[in-house]
């Protein structure tokens, strides 16, 4: 490629601490590192509430900052998909979302070779921050996709809990695709989910993000949705925009022109992205750690979101009503959407994720 991954890759590989990097990129769940959040603090209060409010779905604030009402779960089975995970209760998303899901799955399974989709967190019953995992998916615009095919028979609940996750990179190497394990029809998949106009990002691992750069002789016309982040090595996290007429939700900025694989990418393999934070001054006094977000740190709307009623049941609350999933399996699959995205703008592993760079 033009700008120069080769030296890029010969300059970091003299770092010794090449070989840890590859390790914890290809870790699955960081949320075992995070504090427990105190019972008052906005991932606190969030993370109690079993059930969404009852009226119609407004994503409320930004993905990284905000809350929703309204939500709907996805069917823990369908015909083409099924929902991991379960005991995180974090398969709730605005119907925007959820429909897009179910039409991906069963697009997958048609035009891309995929048996069905395995779903991760989507979004708590009224969004707001997790108490672990995630900095985003708080509006139920955002949602985890694994690599991993859904196999030809349905999980229990168990092993939908304990299946592990599959690493698209190899050991002890830095920013490497395994061969091993990635595929064509990864790709096509990939490529399938940016193909929907209301898909705005993509998030992928670095690697994998070259690795399309690199091999996709396909169009390209959407490849720039693919966005590369920290994590995403064993999922791909998809974001949808503002649908049309939520006034109070936060669209983010746009994609940049281009197929993404420039200079931008190019950033990510080189020590930049991985150096530990700088020693303090001698003498200096150590930082404050950071503050809990409070709910009042969120959109005005979202503590009047915490109280308000909930549905009656999760059951009531499903995409589809409670048969929703036998009645997909005898629908059709729908042609892969065209491209229409010119003029608008982390149960997976736990992703890293970082507003700062989403």
């Amino acid at each position: 490629m033009a700008f120069g991954f080769a030296q890029a890759f010969k300059t970091f590989g003299k770092l010794t601490l090449a070989g840890a990097i590859g390790a914890s990129l290809a870790a699955g769940d960081v949320g075992a590192e995070q504090k427990t959040p105190s019972p008052g603090s906005a991932k606190g209060q969030f993370g109690a509430v079993s059930l969404p409010t009852q009226g119609p779905a407004q994503p409320i604030g930004f993905y990284a900052k905000g809350c929703m009402t309204g939500a709907v779960a996805l069917p823990t089975d369908g015909p083409t998909w099924e929902a991991m995970r379960l005991s995180r209760n974090r398969r709730w998303g605005n119907p925007a979302t959820i429909a897009l899901l179910e039409r991906f799955s069963q697009d997958a399974a048609k035009y891309a070779g995929w048996p069905g989709i395995l779903v991760g967190d989507i979004a708590q019953p009224r969004g707001g921050p997790m108490p672990s995992g995630h900095a985003s998916h708080q509006i139920g615009l955002d949602a985890d996709i694994w690599f991993t095919p859904m196999p030809a028979r349905r999980m229990t609940a168990e092993e939908r809990e304990d299946l592990p996750f599959t690493s698209m990179l190899q050991k002890n190497k830095f920013l490497t695709i395994d061969p091993k394990v990635w595929t064509e029809s990864h790709a096509r998949l990939l490529m399938l989910a940016a193909s929907y106009p209301q898909v705005e990002r993509i998030f992928v691992n670095p690697a994998i993000k070259k690795k399309m750069c690199d091999t996709w002789t396909g169009d390209r016309t959407n490849l720039g949705k693919l966005r590369p982040e920290y994590g995403h090595d064993s999922h791909f996290h998809i974001r949808i925009k503002c649908p049309p007429g939520a006034a109070g939700c936060t669209p983010q900025a746009p994609v940049a022109a281009g197929d993404g694989c420039d200079k931008s990418l190019a950033w990510w393999f080189t020590p930049a992205p991985w150096a530990p934070p700088k020693p303090p001054k001698p003498g200096a006094k150590p930082p404050k750690p950071p503050r809990e977000m409070m709910v009042s740190d969120l959109p005005k709307a979202c503590a009047a979101v915490l109280d308000a009623a909930s549905v009656a049941s999760m059951q009531a609350a499903t995409y589809g009503g409670p048969s929703a999933a036998s009645v997909l399996a005898a629908a059709p699959a729908a042609a892969p959407a065209a491209d229409a995205d010119g003029a608008l703008p982390d149960v997976g592993p736990v992703p890293n994720d970082k507003p700062a760079i989403q």
